[in-house]
């Protein structure tokens, strides 16, 4: 049975709305549970008199867990399933948000975060594995990204109760609520994803028969009498050098750069746009606000490239959205602070850098085949948070050295500009 042929020409059911909502819903969280510290930050800076150095390290923190996710963890979903995957990086999710209400000390709230970070990293290559295995050829750059958008939504989310809920409430009840959340999608998921259709065939776990069948069912499709056999090395973790074959070894190069040079910038934005805005003169809840634009611009922008992408193509779209961003990082650095200029600037920022890194999560995965797609994936966005880290902590130290605004928004609009050019140079044959 060719299930990718099955998914590509058949109508969408009711099951793939399912999965998709619940992988847009998780990524949701992530948004939510990543940028809990860039909004509450002031607040703990000024409790605590933490200098923007350091807080650049607390950042990086949970950046650097999820790298270790996405690297080392991640691509046991080829082996595990994406479904448990899933539902051991909720629980290690849930606890650590909880703990970090209940921090005393810099290095405990540091690694808490890290924590965090690691459970989110091992999820996310999951999710868009997920969904791009329960979707057809002709929407799935469409349901990749609207996936991804659930990110920045659960960021915009969370910068709205931040600004209610840290008033009243104080900085630790956000990671409270965050905990919270993330713990009760652990049964939503128990009792509504099915584990991938592909990774059951190719994989055959215990059981893959019954798990095929009952899957194949929801999908208004005939049952299965029997599996073919598979090779006995088929349940070994895929390894990195799957990647590096000769007819992949370009692309992947190509993708690392990209995502390296998008993470760098995207998280130094996600991170530091509250303090830069209220470093610029304005009000801590103008800085949450500025955030909060960021992220609708990013959803926007996400959505309309997805829709766009199965018309125009990925490659161009991803091009221009991170040439235009570069301009934007420099009229925001350029920019007096004026509150309706910034927060104009700030959802432009959020459409163009968002929306054309968000493109590069169906790139990564249209160019590896499902064997080894959570691999590729994972690694692709364990090279991109290597960036991730160090954007955040080179803002801290550049802000922390009294550089201009303008001078660090001209250093982080270069990687946009290599992207770009990364992008467009993946072979053709590949997206």
């Amino acid at each position: 049975m060719d299930i990718r042929e099955i998914i590509d020409n058949g109508p969408i059911t009711r099951l793939q709305y399912v999965v998709v909502l619940l992988c847009f819903t998780l990524n949701m969280l992530d948004g939510f549970d990543v940028l809990a510290i860039s909004f509450t930050a002031p607040s703990i800076s000024n409790e605590w008199s933490i200098a923007p150095a350091t807080l650049g390290v607390v950042f990086s923190a949970g950046l650097l867990g999820m790298t270790a996710g996405a690297i080392f963890i991640a691509p046991y979903t080829d082996v595990l399933g994406r479904r448990l995957m899933v539902l051991i990086a909720l629980a290690v999710i849930s606890v650590a948000m909880t703990l970090t209400g209940l921090v005393n000390s810099l290095w405990q709230l540091i690694v808490l975060r890290g924590l965090a970070g690691l459970g989110i990293g091992s999820m996310l290559a999951s999710l868009t594995s997920m969904s791009a295995e329960y979707s057809p050829l002709r929407r799935r750059n469409l349901i990749i990204t609207f996936v991804s958008t659930g990110y920045p939504v659960g960021a915009t989310i969370g910068g709205l109760v931040a600004a209610w809920m840290i008033p009243e409430f104080g900085w630790r009840s956000v990671f409270f609520a965050g905990g919270a959340l993330t713990a009760a999608m652990i049964p939503a998921v128990i009792l509504f994803m099915p584990e991938s259709l592909h990774f059951l065939l190719e994989k055959q776990p215990v059981k893959a028969l019954e798990k095929i069948n009952n899957v194949l069912t929801r999908l208004k499709q005939p049952a299965l009498e029997s599996l073919a056999n598979i090779s006995k090395g088929s349940g070994a973790s895929p390894s990195v050098k799957a990647l590096f074959t000769p007819e992949r070894r370009q692309s992947t190069i190509l993708l690392w750069l990209a995502f390296f040079m998008c993470f760098m910038t995207l998280y130094f934005l996600l991170s530091w746009i509250p303090k830069v805005v209220v470093d610029a003169g304005l009000s801590l809840d103008k800085g949450i606000f500025a955030g909060i634009t960021f992220n609708v611009g990013a959803f926007i922008g996400v959505v309309l490239l997805g829709y766009l992408a199965d018309k125009k193509g990925l490659r161009p779209l991803i091009f221009w959205f991170c040439i235009i961003g570069a301009l934007l990082m420099l009229a925001f650095g350029f920019s007096p602070a004026i509150v309706g200029l910034l927060l104009v600037l700030s959802f432009l920022l959020g459409f163009f850098v968002d929306g054309g890194f968000a493109g590069l999560y169906p790139v990564a995965a249209r160019i590896y085949p499902t064997e080894i797609r959570t691999t590729g994936v994972g690694w692709a966005i364990g090279a991109g948070r290597t960036g991730a880290i160090f954007g955040p902590f080179l803002g801290g130290i550049l802000i922390g050295l009294d550089w201009s605004i303008s001078a660090y928004f001209v250093v982080f609009a270069l990687p946009l500009v290599i992207a770009a050019y990364a992008t467009r140079a993946i072979p053709s044959d590949a997206i």
